[in-house]
């Protein structure tokens, strides 16, 4: 029996069936200073912050297994250089993702998160032809950052609204699956300048820290949409928030945050930024998979079996 360090409480039954095997610690949200030593195992989430100080108190640690398709909040260097296995949770939370990316782009775009506030606070003064126009999504030029699973699951959706997709990432995608999905690779410059909608979906690395900066927003289209749900670090939310302000974007729909929970007063002030809480995997089932998985990899790590979804680097 190994001991097992769940930071924080999980959807389902996954942790339950492992304190069936192990010792099970649940923890309040944050990886506690005072982790017993013993600690084979951690499950943890992507407001935890594992790093060579918190190995460093684990000498019988083997497995972080993140309950996230991200891991920057892991170092994954740092893990290999001690043998500690590390995982995350891919592939269970790509369909759920791509539907919240088009809930995004389809609120930002017809204004539906702002005409709900107007409702609620009592100015809606009724109907007029020109009142609230907002943007067509049906046929628009849809710009995909990075065609990885839930890019590609993006991709899918945006043929059932007669998009054009166009796409860009540091290595172009096989000829089949550009075929399948009817999409167009382009350079970062060209792909900025022909969407109508760029979506992002890279993982945060030092590439891709404020991938979109002042100097990106200029080079959009007048009139563009931006939408995220990867990771907040990828925007400057302050030259977002000067964009939507200033031009050229027309509106945004976002889910992460450079620094969550707070989000930036100057986007929290624009009626025409659709603020989520971070809810891109949150139905019951993508999260219960994703608990599901988490405790997969690290009772077969603790047996001494390979982890069915391990992070390299």
């Amino acid at each position: 029996m190994a001991t097992v360090f769940v930071s924080t409480q999980l959807p389902g039954t996954g942790v339950a069936e492992l304190a069936r095997e192990h010792q099970v610690i649940l923890g309040d949200g944050l990886l506690a200073a005072s982790l017993p030593g013993d600690v084979a195992a951690l499950i943890t989430v992507l407001t935890d912050r594992v790093d060579a100080a918190v190995l460093e108190r684990l000498p019988a640690l083997r497995v972080v297994a993140n309950v996230a398709v991200g891991y920057d909040n892991v170092d994954v260097a740092a893990c290999a250089a001690r043998g500690v296995v590390v995982t995350n949770t891919p592939h269970v939370l790509t369909e759920s993702t791509a539907d919240f990316t088009f809930g995004l782009l389809l609120a930002a775009a017809r204004r539906i998160a702002e005409g709900d506030r107007i409702v609620r606070a009592g100015r809606f003064t009724g109907w007029t032809p020109t009142y609230m126009l907002g943007t067509r999504v049906s046929g628009m030029t849809l710009g995909i950052v990075g065609l990885g699973r839930i890019g590609q699951a993006v991709a899918r959706r945006a043929r059932g609204f007669g998009m054009r997709v166009v796409y860009t990432q540091r290595t172009r995608a096989p000829e089949a699956v550009e075929r399948a999905l009817c999409a167009t690779y382009a350079g970062w410059p060209d792909l900025l300048a022909l969407a109508d909608a760029v979506t992002l979906h890279c993982p945060l690395t030092p590439a891709t820290q404020h991938l979109i900066d002042r100097r990106a927003l200029a080079a959009m289209k007048p009139g563009a949409i931006l939408i995220y749900t990867a990771r907040g670090g990828c925007v400057d939310e302050g030259a977002l928030a000067e964009a939507l302000e200033r031009g050229p974007l027309a509106a945004c729909g976002l889910d992460v945050y450079e620094r969550e929970p707070a989000e930036h007063p100057r986007l929290l002030a624009c009626g025409r930024a659709v603020l989520a809480p971070h809810l891109g995997s949150a139905d019951t089932p993508t999260r219960e998979a994703m608990t599901a998985l988490a405790v997969a990899n690290v009772a077969a790590v603790l047996a001494g079996e390979a982890p069915l979804s391990p992070v390299t680097k």
